[in-house]
């Protein structure tokens, strides 16, 4: 990948083993973690930024800043580590990953949020870890497929917890930190729910986030839709040159879109689907690690056509400010569920998190020729139970035990991933002010009318044009226009922002393209097919790539996702 970090917990010999050194930007020795970087922010002022010297080592890989403007803030950091240990990392702010070797003690941590997963395997003789989970487990002599993380890649489109699909490879857990011997947890990221003002706290939080990532060079670019979230870095101190909307053919999404950024005096670009929306290759795959399905990496396909050398998104805004993983109340009518404005009050967490808030596919419904070995919501329940169990000393109610499961367990972090591969991206949901809002807001007042509220004390026109799919104030009134749209003749439904996935799986012919010789699984779900392509195309060439004996699925039959070579 363009942007990397790998390392040993050894020295140059050990690294150079595994790695050419050549293909990293910097390689640094310290007395026990030998890393290299890669990465197009580095030196960039609150960006990736490295220290070696006889005090020690420090490497903060990413966006990463301190609360005081410094020019040398791994310089900064270690002398903080190895006067106050591994908590001083609780100061750094951004997405990243931080690797310290006082001499005393060496380890690898995460942001607060997990946003950077590191991957870790032990190699012959040496500890290895990094940022991509191909890397390192081409590392591994003779993998084998973890059945459950198999299960669980199917059924909710992520591999849940610190595993992944490869058995001898995991990852460094939510708010943790890795050592050569074993892996510990922070409490950085816990509830604590406070009153206060919470609009306008969220306006200067935003706007202060949004200040620090406003100074990247070059070109700038946004990817915008007609929703709240991207409008927020127009409205706010940020300057956008080009945004970027891809959406399906003719969608009003695109208008809506357009329609903002010239509001704002910013050049927009759409890109409609016409049939190379679905991209499927390994080089898009690999973005989500083996632990996350491709589908969520929309722009994968227009990235080459993006005119922008620095890139902003609002990915992550919906969970963190607007309380997506929060289960709301609802009312039954004709067999569609309207919710409601306000927080469901009885409810399984577990199981309204499989329902409503990951793309859960059951395999029980289908033949895909894979024993589950129980009915597959019983399976996925009890996989989210067993999540719900391992973070429970973060969360004080079953709302906020909804939300840290969902962020720990994040679908759609392939969208960044491949962001940060072709682009200088910056992620400002990440932000350490923004996450302690979150933390601090009861889980009542994480939502959209809040985030309106606080986007309009930033300007007070930014709600101008509303999103096409929005057209009331109350999420309940739109819900119930769209169900009146649904069932009444001659009117029309709201349109999903994203293309359709099934007309573009057609339109693309990737059952012939994927399935031409498996015309049994041809008539699963799309989204079952493209995950099983997604776990194909991801173990295939690994297999490929380390020659081990061929990789077995921990259930038979192994060969019904042997669907193609790679």
């Amino acid at each position: 990948m363009n942007t990397e970090l790998f390392g040993v917990f050894g020295d140059r010999a050990d690294f150079e083993r595994l790695r050419s050194p050549s293909s990293f930007d910097c390689v640094v020795e310290g007395s026990r973690i030998t890393v290299g970087i890669r990465d197009v922010g580095f030196g960039i002022p609150g960006r990736t930024d490295v220290h070696a010297g006889d005090d020690g080592l420090c490497v903060l890989w990413g966006e990463a800043s301190l609360p005081e403007e410094t020019t040398t803030p791994a310089r900064r950091m270690l002398e903080r580590a190895i006067a106050a240990g591994p908590d001083a990392l609780a100061d750094v702010n951004g997405s990243h990953l931080a690797v310290v070797d006082t001499g005393r003690e060496a380890y690898v941590a995460t942001d607060q949020a997990r946003t950077w997963d590191c991957f870790y395997t032990d190699a012959p003789g040496v500890r290895v870890f990094g940022s991509d989970a191909f890397e390192i487990a081409r590392t591994v002599s003779d993998p084998t497929v973890r059945r459950d993380s198999l299960l669980e890649f199917l059924h909710l489109g992520v591999v849940l917890g610190n595993s992944t699909l490869v058995d001898e490879l995991r990852r460094v857990p939510f708010d943790g930190r890795l050592r050569a011997d074993g892996t510990e947890t922070f409490d950085r990221f816990a509830y604590r729910p406070t009153e206060f003002d919470h609009v306008e706290q969220l306006a200067v939080r935003l706007e202060r986030a949004l200040k620090r990532r406003a100074r990247l060079p070059g070109r700038k670019g946004l990817l915008l839709s007609a929703g709240y979230d991207s409008r927020a870095f127009l409205a706010g101190p940020t300057d956008v040159d080009e945004s970027y909307t891809v959406s399906r053919q003719g969608a009003r999404e695109s208008e809506a879109a357009a329609r903002i950024a010239e509001q704002y005096d910013s050049e927009h670009v759409a890109f409609e689907a016409d049939g190379d929306y679905l991209t499927t290759d390994f080089e898009t795959v690999r973005y989500g690690n083996g632990i996350r399905e491709s589908i969520h990496v929309h722009h994968a396909a227009y990235a080459d056509r993006m005119g922008a050398d620095a890139m902003y998104h609002g990915l992550l805004f919906d969970t963190f400010l607007r309380g997506h993983f929060l289960p709301r109340d609802g009312v039954e009518v004709w067999g569609y569920r309207l919710p409601r404005s306000r927080l469901a009050t009885d409810f399984d967490p577990a199981r309204r998190l499989v329902t409503d808030k990951f793309g859960f596919v059951s395999l029980s419904d289908h033949a895909t020729g894979f024993d589950v070995g129980v009915e597959s919501e019983a399976f996925a329940r009890d996989a989210l139970d067993r999540e719900f169990d391992r973070l429970d000393g973060r969360y004080d109610s079953p709302h906020n035990g909804c939300a840290v499961v969902g962020i720990a367990n994040q679908p759609t972090l392939s969208f960044r991933t491949h962001l940060a591969d072709h682009f200088l991206e910056s992620f400002p949901a990440a932000d350490a002010e923004l996450l302690d809002w979150h933390l601090r807001t009861p889980p009542e007042r994480r939502n959209t009318r809040t985030f309106r509220r606080a986007l309009e004390r930033i300007d007070d026109d930014v709600l101008r044009h509303r999103p096409p799919d929005r057209p009331h104030d109350s999420k309940a009134l739109n819900e119930i226009e769209q169900f009146v749209r649904a069932r009444t003749p001659l009117l029309s439904d709201f349109e999903n922002a994203w293309p359709d996935r099934r007309r573009e799986y057609d339109r693309a012919d990737l059952d012939e393209k994927l399935f031409r010789d498996r015309p049994d699984l041809q008539d699963l779900p799309v989204r079952l097919k493209l995950r099983i392509n997604d776990v194909q195309t991801w173990l295939g060439r690994l297999e490929r790539d380390t020659d081990p004996e061929p990789l077995e699925i921990l259930s038979p039959p192994a060969e019904r996702f042997r669907l193609r070579s790679v």
